[in-house]
């Protein structure tokens, strides 16, 4: 595993970047973490974890990429989740410009796929970008929380900058977590897990 330098937050180190895996997509289903499998390290290793997705490019227009994952022993990626989302977006003409919340993109004790990233576009050139932050996953005791922040080349010409965050609300430790858009394949990207140590 490679170390990569420090996190930075407001300019304080908090940890240093540990490359756990690298899957790339190429017209896939989805993409899959999971502890123990594939050198995939998902546990009490690390606190933290880190999923940096890089140029996610749909098979579909206008699709949306989503994450869910399993607790330890579990099946079917249908996690109890509580979430926010919320958005910016400006569309390239300089003539459109949006702050505000998302209640379409949220959940309310839902056990669906947690959206991160919404209206992709197919172009070549569109993709989406971005990071997801999962908390002490292990945690037999408490909740486990996200962060997600994502940027998105919209499919309507717009540069979408969406965050969400949330918890998975169970005490069992989450040992898998998917990847997959809403509709069709990832036609192209890649996505690291990292641990911060």
């Amino acid at each position: 595993m490679a170390n990569y330098n420090a996190i930075k937050y407001n300019g304080f180190s908090k940890g240093t970047l540990v490359l756990i895996k690298t899957l790339t997509a190429s017209s896939s289903g989805t993409l899959s973490f999971v502890d123990g499998t594939s050198d995939v390290v998902l546990d009490s290793t690390y606190k933290e974890y880190l999923f940096i997705f890089n140029n996610i490019h749909p098979a579909t227009d206008n699709t949306a990429l989503s994450f869910q994952g399993n607790a330890s022993g579990g099946s079917g990626y249908n996690e109890t989740i509580t979430s926010t989302f919320f958005q910016a977006y400006h569309d390239e003409a300089g003539t459109d410009t949006s702050l505000g919340y998302r209640t379409s993109e949220d959940q309310a004790q839902g056990t669906d796929f947690q959206q991160l990233g919404y209206g992709v576009g197919n172009g070549n050139d569109e993709c989406a970008s971005g990071y997801l932050h999962l908390f002490n996953p292990s945690s037999t005791t408490f909740v486990k929380h996200f962060i997600s922040t994502v940027q998105v080349y919209h499919r309507s010409d717009f540069s979408y900058n969406m965050y969400s965050a949330g918890y998975f609300n169970t005490t069992s430790a989450i040992d898998e977590i998917q990847f997959k858009m809403s509709s069709g394949n990832i036609d192209a990207g890649t996505i690291q897990l990292f641990g911060v140590s």
